[in-house]
């Protein structure tokens, strides 16, 4: 290859010019509603059979699902007994706090 061939090929890779491309910005609405749980803490004045119970009556849970959320409270110290939207769990956090238990929405 002759040396304006040569040339010529480095002019045309280097004068090339970069192909630029824009990205759109796009805002995405996260519903942080859905993500909250209720959580129930360990305490010393409930009985195990009243904390199944109620885990029964409020969060509608069966009988094996209360009474595994109720040993983990107790050897854990805290345990989520229930997850949706604050709406959905409000009603039932302040039923199992009027029956004297420990609960919080995070």
């Amino acid at each position: 290859m002759d040396r304006a061939k040569i040339q010529k090929t480095i002019k045309m890779n280097f004068s090339v010019k970069p192909i630029w491309r824009e990205e759109e910005e796009t805002d995405v609405l996260i519903s942080e509603d859905e993500n909250r749980k209720i959580v129930l803490h360990n305490d010393d004045f409930n009985t195990f059979d009243f904390v199944i119970e109620s885990l029964i009556k409020i969060c509608n849970h069966s009988v094996e699902q209360a009474e595994q959320c109720t040993w983990l409270v107790h050897f854990k110290g805290k345990c989520e007994v229930k997850s949706g939207s604050f709406d959905f769990l409000e009603p039932m956090c302040t039923a199992l706090l009027d029956r004297g238990l420990s609960a919080e929405i995070v």
